[in-house]
């Protein structure tokens, strides 16, 4: 197929997509424990049913052990081509509070060229562009073809990973496509060149047996919220940098975005200040960062007059793509231990960590994709990090080293992934489809571009 011909392709084939898209996110496939189990099974079918619809000749469900199942497809490759693995996953965050969506959280809805919903862009997105491209080539494939699309990445990713290590030849491929990352802005192409490692943990503080009147022994009995709360509070500086010794600040060679970008993506209120030091790519992708993901104590609509026999905090560490997760997290715990006010009882569990990435300098893969996002964008796409981790990637590197992995996406920083009113623009989903399939298509064939 010509350029020409594929562009137009993946442009009669958007209706449709757009429409599998719908369907797909709205089933609420939250793979997260306490949540119902038959809407992932459901959204794994429908995957199935996608991969089956674009011509791949064996597609099946795999079981992973403790999680639920990936979908798989393959096409072999013509002779001389290499083959290209093509990585999403179809499960989504929770909606959080129904009350902080502008639409109904599993009801996509489009609106000015963009589709809102959970899911909608991280990353059903990912699928769709998965199946946009292919389709585009009617199951006549430029290069081999393999589709892996995992059913537990925002929760337990770590179980793909073990998989993976079971079966390495079953994902085996020269080029992997990961479509869980996106653009800057919305028409700014990019392929993100390293993500950050991740680590988490549940800490708990305790000082007494139960709750005690406020009033009778505040004020010398010890009160688990009030320790809990100075030993969070200790992991930053008063500029926002983590304290924590041997998690120092690194620095991004690439570009990154402006500080009056940044506040209108992040939305942070006029007069608030940003924090730590460096360049916002610097504190963005390339250093340390500590977030307090959730806590354990009383809502203030049920407060009583008590001091709190004990408290939780989740914390959640982002590491550079060069640092160790687990001595990253052996470091928190260790200061968090001695920071620990009055001699409480900490403890800490539920422990998960992943490594981060960091793209080498590119071979024919990542010139091919430059060829084809630079057809479909305008532009060439330049090289961009991100905070977020995907568990899978390092994994994916460490068992196939000769393999390029390249990522990108629909997932523009104004969509909104993980929290209310996630969209997807329906435009820079077409423009992805679209550099997907020029890519396969100039990888199959080198020069298929004329460039």
């Amino acid at each position: 197929m010509t350029p020409d011909q594929i562009e137009k392709a993946v442009a009669a084939a958007m209706p449709q997509g757009v429409d599998e898209l719908r369907r797909l996110a709205a089933i609420p496939s939250v793979a997260f424990p306490g949540h119902p189990e038959e809407p992932v099974y459901a959204a794994a079918a429908m995957t199935e049913e996608l991969l089956r619809s674009v011509g791949l000749p064996h597609v099946q469900q795999i079981p992973v052990e403790g999680s639920f199942p990936a979908v798989y497809g393959e096409a072999p490759a013509p002779p001389g081509a290499p083959t290209v693995l093509l990585y999403a996953h179809y499960d989504v965050q929770p909606a959080g509070d129904p009350a902080a969506w502008r639409t109904p959280p599993f009801e996509p809805t489009l609106i000015d060229g963009q589709l809102y919903g959970r899911g909608t862009a991280d990353d059903k997105s990912g699928v769709i562009s998965h199946i946009l491209a292919l389709r585009a080539f009617q199951g006549r494939f430029p290069v081999g073809v393999k589709v892996i699309i995992e059913g537990q990445e925002e929760y337990a990713g770590e179980r793909l990973e073990a998989f993976v290590d079971r079966n390495p030849d079953l994902l085996r491929a020269d080029a992997i496509v990961v479509a869980d990352t996106g653009n800057p802005r919305v028409g700014d192409p990019s392929v993100t060149t390293s993500l950050r490692g991740m680590a988490a943990f549940t800490m708990e503080v305790r000082t007494l047996r139960e709750p005690v009147h406020s009033g009778q022994f505040g004020g010398a009995a010890p009160d688990a919220l009030a320790a809990l709360m100075r030993m969070v509070t200790s992991l930053h500086d008063d500029n926002g940098d983590v304290r924590v010794p041997g998690l120092p600040r690194g620095t991004f060679l690439g570009q990154g975005p402006s500080e009056e970008e940044f506040r209108r993506t992040a939305g942070v209120v006029d007069g608030v200040s940003l924090v730590g030091s460096g360049s916002l790519a610097d504190r963005l992708w390339a250093s340390y960062a500590i977030t307090v993901t959730g806590l354990d104590v009383p809502t203030v609509s049920g407060a009583i007059n008590a001091v709190q026999p004990v408290a939780r905090a989740r914390v959640t560490v982002r590491i550079p793509p060069a640092g160790d997760p687990k001595t990253t997290v052996n470091a928190v715990v260790e200061f968090l231990r001695q920071v620990a006010p009055w001699g409480v009882q900490v403890s800490f569990g539920d422990f998960t960590v992943g490594s981060g990435f960091q793209a080498d300098s590119g071979g024919k893969a990542r010139a091919a994709l430059n060829r084809a996002m630079e057809r479909a964008f305008g532009r060439p796409p330049r090289d961009v990090g991100a905070g977020g981790s995907i568990p899978l990637v390092n994994t994916l590197l460490r068992q196939y080293p000769a393999a390029e992995i390249l990522l990108f996406g629909a997932e523009d920083e104004e969509a909104a992934v993980h929290a209310p009113n996630e969209r997807v623009d329906l435009e820079e989903l077409r423009r992805v489809a679209t550099a997907e399939a020029l890519f396969l298509a100039e990888l199959g064939a080198p020069s298929a571009l004329g460039v």
